[in-house]
């Protein structure tokens, strides 16, 4: 492509009569400063009209190359010294802020004379406030470094003189290539180079922040491709791979257009931010998006508009990269490899390990070969992939998908065996969506593609999140995945019909984006799947069944008290059946772990896990037949009482322990807690400090929490006292049980993780800290909110969204509850804690739930007669005090 910079008016830069001018100035300086805002406000305002970004970043490269030109002039030269640009800029292109990369190169007499030159030259540049990276080599040097470091051949590789005698570059860049970096050799060590890229980024296109310069499906990717093309078929342009076969002209189309769009996002970052910024910071996504024409809607925000746009070319060109990259490794390093060959049907067979079509026409004449071909790969383990040609005709005939295709019993009977097959099956269903066979198969699929929620929880767009649940749901089958998830994998593995949970995964978000309830829009998405797929109706029922349910477990484990028999009884009711269940919990895992890996934590593991073994025991003994809730208490009472004569105690003593504990006590703590709080209680009547006990609520190293117990006098400020002292020792709150006892004290348990998300284990002097701690601060209350320092990250502020706050009465518990959900911030459930305290307000008990940018959080609380918020006013202030300070803070 013939490269056609945009044209600067003469009256903002015109080159002789700049060079004229700095050649006759006294201080050059002002000259060049001034020529470079005017030209690049020039550009700026060029791009902002719409101007053609090719144009804009050749125009700039082109505009610098004349700058630097002019300024080598003002020095003398030795006649062997040439000036010469390398890496991006050698290309011909320039971004604002981009680095303008040079190489002065000299021969060995010309390196003692211009040494000051070169110095004065350097510091006239930087002076400038010019992005430069510069080296200066003698011919040898240049050779020498060449051959050790890629990254120094490959700059050479697309280098141009700027100034001086042109031969050396030649010369040097001739060398490089036949010697230094053979062919094989260069394609490996980029090849290496991207894979280490990649991991860096995740491997992912997906990231929340992208760089559009270095994560998959970038601009590096792009330029990958140039790069071997150049070395290996000695082309200038990616035009030429049309013409060897190698790319076909809507690949190439599809390049230049995906090339275009990044460049606009990456001029407009260096534009905003003034700075060579590569990164699609969030603060910088929002304005993109207005820049670039996306608005909101009643469906989605304009952000997630143009983050969608963003992530679909970055998937187009990490397909196209994957696929070109593997042509080239096949022409290139497996060229000379001894074939094997082995006929699988007249349709395909396997070439070194790499399936392949038989002739091209395959696909033409056998349609449902389209979906045979993953079927193969996943029912033989001796086939590693697909060879590149066949890739490529893969996503070409994708196109053609059409209903006929879609409603041929054969093609269902193929996607459904291979649902069922023991092993790939994520991996092929990842290649069917990478390949665009997927969203042509199941049409729904295609809306999700790109598609991001605007947060800090949601990490994935929906279609790569659908796609990490089911190879999580997958997971649960290995042996090395049971010890973190040992009662999915439990599950799993005695699963008769697994096909079901994966169409479930399939299907769990496939409606988001459109408006509306996506759980009740995806059950018609799913029905009509099960029916194309002659799904009996028990099966169609459940598969549809989880979809609407998919976010019920997650929901009542984290934000109910799922130690109450009511809250088991009302979920049991809801599942209806064991085999739900097991279903359900399964998905619920998959999905968390699916979301944000990071969300996954000990805690929540515990939570699920204990709803999952409650409602089993719901299940078992029969709706019609719950366990009634003095049963509960009674039985409770009598198994710890059985335990604590056992050690020695008497059962008036304990008697006298338990008179002021409600029955919400015993409702809600276990034998095994109510045995450790007693027999601590009673070592501790005549002690004036607090008591404060530790313990995990599971196994070392397993699933569970930090425990920690306080029994002191009860007073109005404990609660935010407490929360601060555990946010000063880097402890995060997941549950909160609040008992206030008749005599003036107070049972508060705490369960914690750490920084990490991981309970703090068998750590004495840590565990000693915290309770000390703890025990300083509730003696000595004074200026807790003072002491909490942290600033709020930038991401989190970046999300601060309006707190929301919900307020009902619960007669059932005779309690109110009050919901807030908010962005995180440090120290919020103490500010929390102390407009409670402001308003008289007692907590009985809470669930924490922080879901990356935002918590969820559940307050069951009284006023101090013990009794509901009845006064409509008073609530109405609570909720605005807490909206005023929390929105006031989340800005800090």
């Amino acid at each position: 492509m013939i490269k056609q910079p945009l044209d600067i008016p003469s009256d903002i830069f015109d080159r002789e009569h700049f060079l004229c001018a700095v050649k006759s100035a006294r201080q050059p300086l002002p000259l060049f400063k001034d020529s470079i805002a005017r030209v690049t406000d020039y550009f700026h305002q060029q791009f902002q009209q719409g101007g053609d970004i090719r144009q804009l970043v050749w125009g700039r490269a082109h505009y610098i190359d004349q700058l630097l030109q002019c300024a080598w002039q003002l020095f003398d030269w030795p006649q062997q010294v040439s000036l010469n640009a390398v890496g991006g800029y050698g290309r011909g292109e320039l971004h604002p802020h981009s680095d303008i990369d040079l190489l002065i190169l000299l021969d060995d007499d010309a390196e003692l004379s211009c040494q000051q030159a070169i110095s004065q030259f350097v510091t006239l540049l930087w002076d400038m406030k010019l992005n430069i990276g510069h080296s200066v080599r003698n011919l040898k040097e240049c050779f020498e470094q060449a051959e050790q470091d890629i990254t120094i051949a490959t700059s050479l590789l697309e280098s141009r003189t700027l100034a001086g005698p042109a031969n050396m570059l030649a010369h040097a860049v001739n060398n490089t290539e036949q010697h230094s970096w053979p062919s094989h050799a260069f394609f490996r060590a980029k090849w290496r180079e991207q894979i280490k890229r990649h991991s860096k980024h995740g491997n992912s296109e997906y990231n929340l922040e992208p760089n559009v310069k270095s994560s998959p499906g970038g601009l590096r990717d792009i330029q990958m491709i140039a790069w071997i093309a150049k070395r290996h078929f000695n082309t200038q342009a990616m035009d030429d791979l049309v013409e060897r076969g190698f790319l076909l002209k809507p690949e190439l189309n599809s390049l230049n257009q995906g090339l275009e769009f990044l460049w606009r996002v990456r001029y407009a970052l260096h534009m905003i931010s003034g700075r060579a910024e590569d990164r699609l910071l969030f603060d910088h996504q929002r304005t993109l998006a207005k820049m670039f024409g996306f608005e909101d809607d009643d469906i989605r925000l304009a952000v997630e508009g143009f983050m969608q746009q963003y992530y679909r070319w970055a998937i187009t060109l990490g397909q196209l990269n994957d696929l070109l990259i593997q042509y080239f490794d096949e022409t290139i390093l497996r060229a000379s490899e001894t074939e094997t060959i082995v006929e699988i049907n007249p349709r395909f067979r396997v070439r070194n390990g790499h399936i392949e079509v038989t002739h091209n026409q395959v696909f033409a004449q056998t349609p449902a070969a389209l979906m045979e071909v993953f079927l193969l790969i996943a029912q033989s383990p001796n086939i590693d992939g697909l060879r590149a040609a066949t890739i490529r005709l893969i996503r070409e005939y994708a196109a053609t998908i059409d209903d006929d295709f879609r409603s041929d019993p054969v093609i269902a009977d193929y996607f459904m065996t291979l649902l069922r097959c023991d092993a790939k099956v994520a991996l092929q269903l990842r290649r069917m969506l990478r390949f665009g066979v997927l969203e042509m198969y199941l049409p729904e699929f295609k809306a999700i593609i790109g598609q991001m929620q605007h947060d800090l929880f949601h990490i994935y767009s929906v279609d790569a999140h659908t796609m990490e649940v089911v190879k999580n749901l997958r997971r649960f089958h290995y042996p090395k995945f049971q010890k973190r998830f040992p009662v999915a994998s439990r599950i799993v593995q005695r699963m008769e019909q697994v096909e079901l949970l994966y169409i479930a995964g399939l299907y769990h978000d496939i409606a988001k984006g459109r408006g509306g309830d996506h759980s009740e829009l995806g059950v018609e998405d799913v029905t009509r799947f099960a029916q194309r797929h002659k799904l009996s109706n028990k099966d169609t029922n459940l598969v549809a069944w989880l979809v609407q349910h998919h976010l019920l477990m997650s929901s009542v484990a984290q934000r109910k008290d799922i130690s109450s028999p009511d809250v088991i009884r009302d979920f049991a009711t809801v599942v209806g059946s064991q085999r739900r269940l097991d279903y359900l919990y399964a998905l619920t895992v998959a999905d968390i772990n699916g979301t944000n890996p990071s969300l996954w934590n000990s805690w929540r593991a515990a939570l699920l896990r204990q709803l999952y073994t409650e409602t089993t025991g719901a299940l078992r003994r029969g709706l019609e037949n719950p366990a009634d809730k003095q049963e509960w208490i009674d039985e409770t009472q009598a198994n710890a009482m059985e335990k604590l004569l056992g050690l020695g105690f008497s059962e008036q003593k304990i008697h006298g322990l338990w008179s002021g504990m409600g029955e919400e006590y015993f409702l809600r703590e276990s034998v095994e807690d109510i045995v450790w709080h007693t027999e601590a209680i009673a070592q501790s009547l005549n002690q004036n400090a607090p008591l404060v006990l530790t313990k995990e609520s599971g196994e070392i190293d397993s699933e569970g929490a930090t425990q920690i117990f306080i029994h002191t006098h009860d007073r109005p400020t404990l609660f935010a006292v407490t929360a601060a002292a555990l946010e000063q020792l880097n402890l995060n709150i997941m549950d909160a049980r609040i008992y206030s006892s008749g005599d003036g004290y107070t049972l508060d348990t705490f369960y914690v993780l750490d920084a990490h998300n991981k309970p703090i284990g068998d750590n004495p002097k840590r565990l000693a800290a915290i309770k000390q701690r703890l025990k300083e601060k509730i003696q000595k209350p004074k200026h807790y909110l003072a002491k909490i320092s942290k600033r709020t990250p930038r991401q989190m502020r970046l999300f601060s969204t309006p707190t929301y706050t919900r307020f009902h009465n619960d007669e059932t518990l005779d309690l109110s509850i009050l919901e807030i959900v908010t962005p995180d911030r440090p120290g919020l459930l103490a500010r929390i804690g102390k407009i409670f305290v402001d308003h008289d307000i007692m907590l009985q008990n809470a669930k924490i739930t922080t879901l990356g940018d935002k918590v969820e959080d559940v307050f069951f609380i009284t006023d101090y007669q013990h009794q509901p918020i009845t006064d409509p006013e008073l609530a109405e202030n609570i909720q605005r005090a807490i909206c005023k300070e929390l929105d006031k803070q989340a800005k800090i």
